[in-house]
């Protein structure tokens, strides 16, 4: 698969994820940012590392981004996921809004 040029924000969520470090993960997010996924929402860093956590516990899995796309405010990342989940591998999207040099949002979906 080829490389894609991510923006910084969106790279270090993805170095982070990779090296498992769910407090790693949870400092690329604002204070208040939002994640959706598998449907639920989880609001705030502490909720953001409790999310990797538990699907540290639950699943391992490597994303590889392979596409990006601009979506007026939002940044869409299509990456390769594999691992141990049911449905492996599949493609997955990554929707993020960043503010600044940190996401505010993500919602990842099939």
């Amino acid at each position: 698969m080829m490389t894609v040029e991510l923006p910084q924000p969106i790279s270090d969520y993805f170095a982070a994820d990779a090296e498992d470090g769910a407090e790693a993960v949870a400092q690329c997010f604002t204070d208040d940012a939002v994640v959706r996924d598998e449907g639920e929402t989880h609001v705030g860093r502490a909720a953001i590392r409790s999310w990797k956590v538990e699907a540290g516990k639950k699943y391992t899995y490597s994303a590889t981004p392979f596409e990006v796309a601009r979506d007026s405010d939002r940044t869409v990342v299509t990456a390769h996921v594999a691992g141990n989940f049911p449905g492996s591998p599949v493609d997955l999207r990554y929707i993020f809004e960043l503010h600044g040099e940190k996401i505010a949002a993500l919602e990842v979906i099939p």
